[in-house]
This record gives structure tokens, C-alpha cells and sequence, in this order.
């Protein structure tokens, strides 16, 4: 098709709408869009519907707007935590919407949703200065946010301190897999060199494959999990997951930093 009818260039429009209107704004784009892409080639497992195809650039799902990270992220969950078995109290970075509507959901989850903009959160919480104690939450999600924050490494340790000590988190970034260490370069400021250098015009860097060590000099026990190549070739292309990406899986260490 030759018109976009991605989320991102949407929301480019969704923002010439007044605000109370664009709950219904959205849901009708979604059922439209819904109808374009009908079938049964692929199936979303965060609104558990089935569809023509997804989109680019990022593998998006016609029906909700779920990203291939989110799928993996709620696969993972499903699969590999305790996540949706236990009462856990989930502090959650920058909510996705098609996440959001199932922890809101969920009975075991006692949920707060965080982000800079109040509008798109529960609460408004800056990362390198989080308004909680230590050990206030078993669980934190947080994925694709700390590119954009210049000081990620007092971040992580934000994240780390109000994480409980049995707790655990999955903190993911876009990551270069062909760089071994992190590219960043504070003299970069305009968006065009941050999209020409880092990937985008807000990224603050290039995370390379020694980001582990930054959340390991945060004070978290990391384990990178490759479940994502655990899945057939066949149920990658029908989760619409990206077969590169690991799952950075954080406990906190008990270890002072």
C-alpha cells in the first residue's frame, strides 16, 4: 500500500486533534486498519488476533501497535518469569500500550506506569532521580529509553535501588551487535547527527555489545538470554520477532555498589 498507516506517522496527525477526542481517534484508526490487513499468516500474541502480514519499518502489528520487542518482551514474561504467577509490584518505563492494557489487567500486578510526559504515564518519574525508596518494586520494564537519557549509568543505578533484592528487571536498548563497546559523543547534539551517528534523532548513543558491563557497573547480575533463537524460523516470522535481539535479564546483586 502507498499510504502509511504505521503508529509513528499517525501520531503526527493524532497530535492535530484535541486531546479528549483521541482515545476514539485511535480505536477507529485500529479497526480500520485491522480490516485492511485480514488473515491468518501471522498471529500477535498481545492482542491475541491474527493478520495479513505486519508492518514496517517495525514489524508492527495492524491490530494493536505492538512492536516485534514487545512480543518477544511478553513472550519472555509468559514463558520464562514468574511474572503473571506471583504478586508483584511492576514499575513500567515508558508505557507501551498494548503491554499496559494487560498488566492493567492482570490481578497479580500492582501496577505504576512511568514516564517524563505525564500525559503518557501514571506517574512522572525521572529515571536518573527516582521519587521512591529502595526496594519499592519486585519488578521494573524498561525498554528502548535508556539511549535517550545522557546519564544512563546513574539511571541503572536508579533502577537498581528501587528494585527489591529478590527482584528482577529487563532492561533492553537498540544495540550495534557488530560494535563491541558504546559509542557516545556529547558534542553530538542536533538531530540530524544524532540520526546520522546513533540511529535516531533523540538517541543520546549507540549502545555496542558491552552493555552488559554498564548495567553490571550499576550493580545488577546480568544474564543475556538468546531465547528469541529458542523459536523455529516459522513462529519468528509469525510472532514478528526480531531473531537478533537478546533479553537482558537483571537481578539485583547483593553486592554494595
Amino acid at each position: 500500500m502507498s499510504m502509511r498507516l504505521d503508529s509513528e506517522h499517525f501520531s503526527k496527525y493524532q497530535k492535530l486533534v484535541p486531546s479528549f477526542l483521541q482515545s476514539a481517534l485511535i480505536k477507529v484508526f485500529y479497526r480500520f486498519r485491522s480490516m485492511l490487513y485480514r488473515g491468518n499468516q501471522i498471529h500477535c500474541n498481545c492482542c491475541n488476533s491474527s493478520f495479513s502480514r505486519y508492518l514496517p519499518p517495525f514489524q508492527e502489528c495492524p491490530g494493536c501497535g505492538s512492536q516485534a520487542r514487545q512480543r518477544l518482551m511478553l513472550l519472555y514474561l509468559k514463558n520464562k518469569t514468574d511474572f503473571f504467577s506471583k504478586q508483584h509490584q511492576l514499575l513500567h518505563f515508558a508505557p507501551e500500550n498494548s503491554l499496559e492494557k494487560i498488566f492493567r489487567q492482570s490481578a497479580n500486578i500492582e501496577y505504576l506506569s512511568a514516564d517524563l510526559n505525564l500525559h503518557r504515564a501514571m506517574a512522572k518519574i525521572d529515571m536518573t532521580n527516582i521519587q521512591y525508596s529502595e526496594n519499592s518494586f519486585s519488578v521494573i520494564l524498561c525498554s528502548h529509553v535508556l539511549e535517550h537519557i545522557p546519564e544512563d549509568i546513574k539511571a541503572m543505578k536508579e533502577l537498581y535501588r528501587v528494585l527489591s533484592n529478590d527482584g528482577w528487571a529487563i532492561l533492553q536498548v537498540p544495540i550495534d551487535n557488530n560494535r563491541e563497546s558504546t559509542f557516545e559523543d556529547f558534542s553530538i547534539t542536533s538531530p540530524e547527527e544524532r540520526q546520522k551517528y546513533f540511529g535516531r534523532f533523540d538517541h543520546c548513543r549507540l549502545y555496542g555489545r558491552d552493555y552488559k558491563d554498564r548495567l553490571t557497573e550499576a550493580g545488577f547480575e546480568v544474564t543475556v538470554d538468546d531465547y528469541v533463537r529458542t523459536f523455529s524460523a516459522a513462529d519468528v516470522e509469525k510472532y514478528g520477532l526480531e531473531d537478533w535481539e537478546d533479553v537482558y535479564f537483571c537481578k539485583k546483586s547483593v553486592r554494595s555498589l
